[in-house]
């Protein structure tokens, strides 16, 4: 087997020596790209399988090395956690069949497998949604819905006291004298901290403008909690706070607690406990808002603004913390009409999609279009049969003579 595989690898290397990306063409290049990514993650599965079984036995204390973990960063040079997070994963998929196939033939990254693994683990039934989702949506929410489906089959609440018990906020300056910080806690702590920090941020942000300077929004975030642990305040917003949506299925908060897939969660930040929604039912805080429905949907009225009212952005907001466009992991900041509001003069709430700025501009200068349904989907140019403006009329069948 090592002899095979010593072959691979120098037929490889051979011809990535030999490899000059300037002399292929674009759809050549697509084509050694997508190649590429799969051998990649072929390769990366096979090495977490061999990693994971040299650490049944006691070679990987060879070179004396605390957890099998430390052996394989050690030996790959990746980090301790990432190699943690390989070995998991690579013992997981010995019980989970259809995720092992996937990552064994290179349909999955290591990060996607992992995401997979964990929440199937907790429950089974996910594992096939869970792999059709990695096909066409991006990490992070591939990720997202992989937690929900693992909150689904876990208790909430237990969870929810272990990670209270478990915060804490850790900073180091590095080598490279960088001070950096990272921190862990709820859902509904990290809600009202960057509710914060993004209301501040935003009146950072049109300030900056003011002045003629563009710099990324993790910069303004950095300016915002400055100035907040200052105490001198930021400048704000117009709105002057971050809103926060918290949802709740109606028969789960009337219940007081959840079953099936009814949701219980923070919009962006993840699922919690109904308790915990039901604490903030009692006692409203300024950030939060609820949403509660009924199984998916969320009803709104339609009216004759151009924009939405509170109450349709708030479910709006809900809806579409991200992009509406299926693989966007970016915010929707732009509320959009599928039918032109110059024409109709309403803004009905099941007429409207979230959209990033890019995805916003596409739309709007490129005639680019959402395919027909409701939240994440995709996202199509304007001669694409799938366009809105494509779908074929069906005529009425004709009257039958007298």
């Amino acid at each position: 087997m090592c002899t095979k595989l010593r072959e691979l690898e120098e037929a490889l290397a051979t011809f990535v020596g030999d490899f000059e990306a300037a002399l292929i063409s674009a759809a050549e290049a697509d084509g050694v790209m997508e190649r590429a990514a799969r051998m990649e993650y072929i390769c990366a599965t096979l090495k977490a399988l061999a990693a994971a079984r040299l650490a049944e036995t006691e070679l990987w204390g060879l070179g004396g090395d605390k957890t099998p973990a430390h052996m394989l960063a050690r030996r790959t040079g990746q980090s301790v956690s990432d190699a943690a997070r390989d070995l998991e994963t690579a013992k997981a998929l010995a019980h989970h069949d259809k995720t092992n196939a996937a990552a064994r033939a290179g349909r999955l990254s290591p990060k996607q497998a992992a995401a997979i693994a964990d929440a199937v683990a907790a429950d089974p039934k996910a594992e096939a949604d869970l792999l059709g989702l990695a096909e066409r949506a991006s990490l992070c929410e591939l990720r997202d819905e992989a937690n929900r489906r693992k909150a689904a089959a876990t208790d909430l609440e237990e969870r929810h006291k272990k990670i209270h018990a478990e915060r804490h906020v850790r900073d180091w300056t590095g080598a490279d004298g960088v001070w950096r910080v990272v921190g862990q806690g709820t859902p509904e702590a990290g809600a009202k901290v960057m509710a914060a920090l993004r209301g501040a941020a935003d009146g950072i942000f049109k300030q900056a403008r003011r002045e003629g300077r563009r710099e990324p929004t993790e910069a303004y975030l950095f300016d915002a909690l400055v100035a907040l642990a200052e105490g001198e305040g930021a400048p704000k917003s117009r709105s002057g706070r971050t809103k926060v949506l918290v949802r709740v299925d109606f028969e789960a908060l009337f219940r007081g607690y959840p079953t099936g897939g009814e949701l219980r969660e923070i919009a962006g930040f993840g699922p919690v406990p109904v308790s915990v929604v039901d604490e903030i039912l009692r006692h409203p805080d300024s950030f939060l808002a609820a949403v509660i429905t009924k199984g998916q949907k969320v009803t709104g009225v339609a009216h004759l603004g151009r924009h939405p009212t509170a109450a349709q952005e708030s479910g709006l907001q809900w809806l579409y913390p991200t992009c509406a466009v299926e693989g966007c992991s970016a915010p929707a900041k732009e509320w959009d009409h599928r039918e032109d509001w110059s024409k109709t003069h309403r803004t009905p709430f099941d007429g409207m999609d979230g959209h990033c700025d890019h995805h916003h501009d596409k739309k709007t200068y490129e005639g680019w279009g959402l395919v027909e349904g409701v939240g994440k989907r995709a996202f199509v140019p304007p001669d694409d049969p799938r366009h809105p403006k494509n779908r074929k009329t069906e005529r009425p069948p004709p009257a039958e003579a007298a």
